[in-house]
């Protein structure tokens, strides 16, 4: 399956300090050795790459991410440049649908409006919608980064909502969900994207300390804490009188229940369409492998090189498209395969053996794809057959 999304790390440094960063604060230690930003040259090998691409697969549509770090660092007009170089150069048949992801600590109306001029559409990472949820979001020397953050966030909402995509929040069960959710709901954000944190079985996540190891079939009777925040705030999302913003695991999940296609890491079987170029332009696997292991994602190539086809053979990228033939025996067996699909893949990790398990999130995905399930089988009972 050819590539569709490019991430791009126009920026390899980022202005926040944030306490459980898993690029920055994980075992993954690349970025230290790389430029801090792209050079011009690395900027045109893949647009270039990009355009080789999309003419190869014939692609009707890409989605170029602009990422970091902290994008913004590098400056709106060099991120505008760059991604309308990018659309210059694929085939005119090929749409490409540019996004910058951002802390937006660093967000003006004058950025934000050479952005939305470009056609880039705009994310933000925060931890929650108020100044307690982002108690380890801080600078380097210590400041909290949420006053600038919501001025950007609000900016967006008020100023640019054509130019607002929404905003990635991962995922704390020691915070209320309601709570979270709707103070997230009170930056207006067009949609949600709720992550699980960055862990695995040799470094659980946060409150899962006690699973040492892959399940080897159920475990009736787990503590499922993400799980049961994920379906409060969807009991929350679910009936509520209008669609008050998109949540794409909740979409995803309801998508796949129902034999829909549907994309996204954290769920399904879909191969993974994703590749990401460093600032000093390595062709790597997605960042999330990072959390695993130092050079997880790395796979030798570079654009200057290398095309995205020579990436698409790369061991690693074929065994994120084999689907449930790369997946453990426990998870082949069960009978929420479609659905969940594993999980996602840097959550399988085990220094033992790699990433053929189930994901260290196994009880928490369960918990939640049965409680969409019976939530969605309430609301067809009485549709007829």
């Amino acid at each position: 399956m050819p590539f569709g999304q490019f991430i791009v790390k126009v920026h390899g440094r980022c202005n926040l300090a944030c306490r459980y960063c898993y690029l920055y604060e994980g075992p993954d230690t690349t970025w230290r050795t790389r430029p801090a930003a792209a050079s011009p040259a690395v900027l045109d090998h893949t647009a270039e790459r990009i355009a080789e691409h999309a003419a190869t697969h014939r692609l009707r549509h890409a989605a170029l991410v602009l990422h970091g770090g902290e994008p913004l660092l590098a400056g709106p007009d060099r991120l505008a440049a760059f991604a309308d170089r990018v659309r210059e150069r694929v085939p005119g048949r090929c749409t490409v649908h540019a996004t910058v992801q951002t802390n937006a600590t660093l967000l003006t109306d004058a950025k934000a409006a050479t952005l939305a001029r470009h056609g880039i559409r705009i994310g933000i990472s925060l931890d929650g919608g108020v100044a307690a949820h982002n108690t380890l979001r801080t600078d380097h020397a210590g400041r909290p980064s949420w006053p600038a953050a919501s001025r950007g966030a609000r900016l967006l909402a008020d100023r640019h909502p054509e130019a607002y995509a929404g905003i990635l929040t991962v995922v704390d069960p020691r915070t209320d969900p309601l709570e979270m959710y709707e103070s997230l709901l009170a930056l207006r954000p067009p949609a949600l994207d709720l992550l699980l944190p960055h862990g695995n079985w040799t470094s659980p996540p946060p409150g899962l300390a006690d699973r040492a190891g892959p399940p080897t079939g159920p475990r009736p009777g787990s503590a499922t804490p993400y799980g049961d925040w994920l379906c409060a705030v969807f009991d929350r999302w679910w009936p509520a009188a209008r669609r008050e913003t998109r949540i794409r695991l909740f979409e995803e999940c309801i998508a796949l229940l129902l034999g829909l296609p549907a994309a996204t890491e954290s769920l399904g079987l879909d191969p993974v369409n994703a590749v990401v170029v460093e600032t000093d332009g390595s062709i790597e696997q997605v960042d999330s492998l990072k959390s695993a292991y130092d050079t997880a994602a790395a796979t030798g190539l570079d654009v200057f090189r290398h095309t995205f086809d020579d990436a698409l053979r790369h061991p690693g990228v074929v065994a994120r498209q084999a689907g449930a033939g790369a997946l453990a025996a426990v998870c082949r067996a069960c009978p929420l395969l479609n659905v969940c699909g594993g999980g996602h893949y840097a959550h399988r990790y085990r220094a033992e053996n790699g990433f053929v398990n189930p994901s260290v999130y196994c009880a928490d995905l369960d918990r939640l794809v049965r409680h969409v399930a019976d939530r969605l089988a309430d609301a067809t009972a009485g549709d007829p057959p």
